[in-house]
């Protein structure tokens, strides 16, 4: 028992003894030494130093930490007196600190801020005052989650003020002290509860579930960078559906894709199972399940938002169509994500894939000219995005088949068109540069002669040089006008050959004929 204890209030006699009772050694934790290093110069100098927050709560299940935080009785400017690169640009009390064995491989900032206590949250997103505080304790109950409000020291030693040890084991996401009035506080909170239990696998508590539900309409305060970066977490979780659906449950959607509610309970078509919402939540799964990027996911996310605006029933065929939803869709994935401020670039690339998803599944007779087309729609560096797009799209009708025939025939199609032909343009020659060396008109003779030179570089690939090519086409020049001919067919009559074997290998590859 420290001589103050005497001096301490009822309230923080209360916290001194559940943390004392709390107090645990958690052996075999794996800290970079770096961090360890920071931890014990602020000690050294008779500071208090404690890892705190999500690498905390990361360590304790198993989880690799992705950043490391650590919280201090230390003061800004003597962090910063205690370390050589350090910066300092916020009202918060953080600072970074560059660690001197960083590399491109290992930890380059730890995140020191000192104990603080907040003032009122007059804007639901930031404290209106901020002052530094002694006490570990006065920290920790500013925390937003029990599971993130768990200090550690580099020793092993852990302070629990709040049983987060005991939610980690439940698996729950449950806020420190009243739940409206953490929300209140920040209302980014909401979503990250929902981040934290997607990314986690874990469940939301229930007071913390209808604390949410009743403040859900305060998250329209927060800064939209804020929201998307939760967003985009949610989305490259492993269960991005299971967030939607929280998000939707919670009433937090609304206030963020208010558009994909708008496909809740509408019917599709024969071809499909789900309702419009329902399969847009099974692309998405699929999309995660694929491991698929960022913007394969929001495009899954976004492909059939259009389906609402456009169904209309059709009493010719007695099924609803969805005539122009691609384009419809292409708008509005423009304007949410420009409401989520999504980088223009992002932004662009996603439309693009709304836009084009349906050509791989409309259409009953597609051309090799037709899949060309697509490509130069998309871009070389997009038409694979587009193929899983499609995918994810057939997987979300409620199709068991992930690559029936068709979809491996326009997989096939596309590798067609995007290899590079066999033709007389790879030449390091053209037609024009034999007719300025060997001096000769134009005529047949130069098709015969780029022939017979495609087919020397085909059978070796390093005569493609302009040097061989120059000399050999004099050589070519040379011969008789009837040998030439007859060397310049068996080179043509060679290199469709060796088409058709490159283009049944593309088609073996995709198990298709």
């Amino acid at each position: 028992m420290p001589k103050s204890y005497a001096k301490l209030g009822e309230f923080q006699k209360k916290y001194y003894n559940i943390a004392v009772k709390n107090l645990k050694t958690a052996p075999n934790f794996s800290i970079p030494n770096e961090v360890s290093v920071i931890a014990k110069t602020l000690e050294n100098k008779g500071f208090e130093a404690y890892l705190i927050g999500g690498c905390v709560r990361d360590l304790l299940i198993g989880r690799k930490p992705k950043d490391w935080d650590v919280t201090t009785n230390a003061k800004p400017e003597e962090i910063m007196g205690l370390f050589s690169n350090t910066f300092y640009e916020n009202e918060y009390g953080t600072v970074g600190v560059v660690t001197e064995e960083a590399t491109d491989e290992t930890l380059k900032v730890v995140e020191i801020t000192p104990y603080r206590l907040e003032g009122n949250y007059s804007d639901k997103r930031r404290p209106d005052s901020v002052t530094w505080s002694s006490k570990l304790e006065d920290d920790l109950k500013r925390r937003d989650f029990t599971i993130n409000a768990i200090a550690l020291k580099s020793s092993g030693e852990l302070t629990d003020l709040f049983e987060g040890q005991i939610d980690l084991k439940k698996k729950t996401v449950r806020t420190v002290g009243e739940p409206e009035a953490r929300f209140n506080e920040d209302a980014l909170r909401m979503l990250r509860a929902v981040r934290i239990a997607v990314e986690l696998d874990f469940t939301i508590d229930s007071a913390t579930q209808s604390a949410i539900a009743s403040s859900a309409q305060h998250l329209k305060e927060i800064a939209p960078e804020r929201i998307r970066e939760e967003f985009i977490r949610i989305l490259m979780s492993e269960r991005p559906h299971i967030g939607l659906i929280l998000c939707q449950k919670l009433g937090l959607l609304t206030h963020m894709v208010p558009e994909l509610e708008e496909g809740i309970g509408v019917a599709q078509n024969k071809a499909h199972s789900f309702d419009v919402f329902e399969h847009i939540l099974r692309t998405v799964e699929h999309s995660a399940k694929k491991g698929f990027p960022l913007e394969t996911r929001l495009s899954a996310l976004f492909h059939d938002i259009g389906k609402p605006a456009t169904r209309r029933f059709s009493e010719e065929k007695k099924d609803w169509t969805f005539y122009g939803h691609d384009m419809v869709g292409a708008k509005m994935a423009t304007k949410i994500m420009a409401r989520l401020a999504f980088p223009k670039k992002m932004i662009e690339n996603v439309a693009t894939l709304v836009r084009w998803h349906m050509f791989f599944s409309d259409t009953e007779q597609i051309t090799l000219s037709a899949v060309r087309r697509i490509v130069s729609r998309v871009g070389k560096d997009h038409i694979w995005d587009l193929m899983d797009v499609r995918t994810c799209d057939r997987i979300g009708t409620g199709r068991p088949k992930e690559s029936p025939y068709r979809l491996r025939k326009y997989h096939s199609m596309v590798d067609e068109v995007m290899r590079d032909p066999l033709s007389v343009g790879m030449l390091k020659i053209n037609g024009g540069r034999i007719i300025e060396i060997g001096k000769i008109t134009p005529g047949p003779r130069i098709g015969h002669i780029l022939h017979a030179l495609l087919e020397e570089v085909l059978d070796d690939p390093t005569r493609n040089t302009e040097e061989y090519l120059e000399k050999r086409a004099l050589d070519l020049i040379a011969l008789p006008e009837k040998e030439l001919e007859t060397k310049g067919k068996q080179a043509k009559e060679t290199k469709e050959k060796e088409e058709e074997k490159t283009l049944q290998e593309i088609r073996k590859k995709h198990w298709v004929s």
